[in-house]
């Protein structure tokens, strides 16, 4: 192989002229490809040491081509390397430099491998990582939300439906909803290391190589399970970059559900929580004004996650199989929502350390609503063998004459009470305190107290 002594682009032996300045601009990725500058040159290494193992190369070019490859991995890390738009890509920039340091024997590194096998290469080990980071940083977000719970088994709020005032909860049950969700959101990310755990590498263009490469050499020196299977889908498959990004969409919009309802319970209508001056911002002409920006920037970049995934669709949607440029733009894509989903987390995690929950108004608004009517039907189906049908209309009824008469269900007394259903006794009484209102609801996954303190025991081990 000859050296490229000119710096032209490596098929310039082929096409003679110089593509034009924009074609040459647009063309180039290496701005935002140079990110995988790590796993380009893991993948090189790996590359090469089986190359030497199947003695398709020597030693001394595999010990110059390794020597070459750590020292251009020292030069990005200590910002010592010149990227050169001109070479288009992270893998063409790192290759052009190697010839510069040992000369011709950096030819063999390409041996048996396309930069189509070895983009879709660096990018399955970047997303592998990027997934690990994100699983990494719910836990982190779990475990503030598991103590928050821990510190507010007993506060007692109203639960919503439709925001209207349903049934008495503990706040801490409601917490743990979100436990619930977010473990979900990591059991998608677990999934997608399952599913991008194969290595692409020897596929080369489409159709592999006449090399006698070892494929299972290099799958177990980069970390992956098993070698794909088909050299056309391999360069073809983008699946996995749709699986992050609908990964992260869904997580950002648990995000942005629980932000708006911090955000509702944080206004004066609802006054449910304080949040901190370190999670709030003033206004320019208002000198009363606390904003909920924070939790207002989290509810918004739902939006930018979920216009990344539907670019992608897009992009895929009437993709012939094997590789084209089109694909070029899933680095881009997948970065933004990878930072973008970081970074809220992070705030989120924030954010938990820094709200408290107005325990006096949460009692106070789920003393409104008639939150114990539910617990009244259950009683009279319970100890007066009613139908629940009858039960709820008995208990409608009640409700009907509470309203009337401008109390809640708890300030009725057993007289009035008993002019609507004449069965009942004094022990009808205690239904209507949300105390127990909240305790009685032992099923599995109900609301009392025993029951969270059970599923935070549960959950604290998992996330140890």
């Amino acid at each position: 192989m000859t050296k490229n002594k000119n710096n032209q682009a490596i098929w310039s032996t082929r096409i003679k002229n110089n593509g034009s300045g924009l074609f040459q601009r647009i063309g180039s990725s290496i701005d935002i490809d140079k990110r995988l500058y790590r796993e380009d040159i893991a993948g090189s290494i790996a590359h090469v040491e089986m190359l030497f193992k199947q003695k398709i190369i020597s030693f001394k070019v595999k010990n110059k081509i390794i020597y070459g490859l750590n020292k251009i991995r020292n030069e990005i890390s200590t910002k010592k390397f010149e990227f050169k738009k001109r070479y288009e890509d992270i893998h063409m920039n790192i290759e052009k430099r190697l010839f510069e340091i040992i000369g011709e024997e950096a030819g063999y590194i390409h041996t048996g491998r396309s930069r189509n096998d070895q983009v879709i290469t660096d990018f399955k080990i970047w997303i592998k990582s990027a997934n690990k980071e994100i699983i990494i940083v719910l836990n982190r977000m779990i475990k503030s939300t598991l103590r928050l719970a821990e510190k507010n088994i007993d506060t007692i709020m109203p639960g919503f439906t439709h925001l209207k005032n349903a049934q008495a909860i503990s706040f801490a049950h409601y917490l743990m909803a979100y436990v619930e969700i977010f473990s979900r959101d990591k059991k998608r990310f677990n999934n997608n290391l399952d599913n991008l755990d194969e290595n692409p590498l020897g596929v080369a263009a489409l159709t592999g190589t006449s090399f006698n490469i070892d494929r299972n050499y290099t799958t177990k020196k980069l970390g992956f399970k098993r070698p794909t299977n088909n050299s056309i889908d391999t360069v073809s498959d983008r699946d996995f970059v749709l699986d992050f990004l609908y990964s992260v969409s869904v997580c950002s919009m648990h995000i942005s559900r629980i932000a708006e309802e911090l955000i509702i319970w944080n206004s004066e209508g609802f006054n449910l929580i304080n949040l901190s001056d370190k999670i709030v911002t003033g206004s320019s002409i208002m000198p009363q004004k606390k904003n909920p920006d924070l939790l207002e920037y989290l509810r918004g970049k739902t939006g930018s996650s979920y216009g990344n995934l539907f670019s992608m669709l897009t992009i895929l949607k009437g993709l012939p199989l094997s590789y084209f440029k089109d694909l070029q733009d899933d680095k881009e894509i997948i970065f933004k929502s990878n930072d973008t989903l970081i970074d809220c987390l992070k705030i989120f995690d924030e954010i938990l350390k820094n709200f408290t929950p107005n325990k006096k108004r949460m009692l106070e608004l789920a003393n409104y609503g008639h939150l114990t009517a539910t617990d009244l039907a259950d009683y009279l189906v319970k100890n007066h063998s009613m139908s629940f049908r009858k039960a709820y209309q008995k208990t409608a009824n009640i409700v009907n004459f509470a309203e009337r008469n401008k109390k809640n269900l708890n300030q009725l007394t057993l007289v009035e009470l008993k002019k609507i259903e004449p069965k009942l006794t004094i022990d009808v009484l205690k239904v209507f305190d949300l105390k127990n209102s909240v305790n009685s609801k032992k099923s599995y996954g109900g609301t009392s107290f025993e029951n969270i303190k059970k599923m935070i025991m549960k959950y604290k081990k998992k996330n140890d």
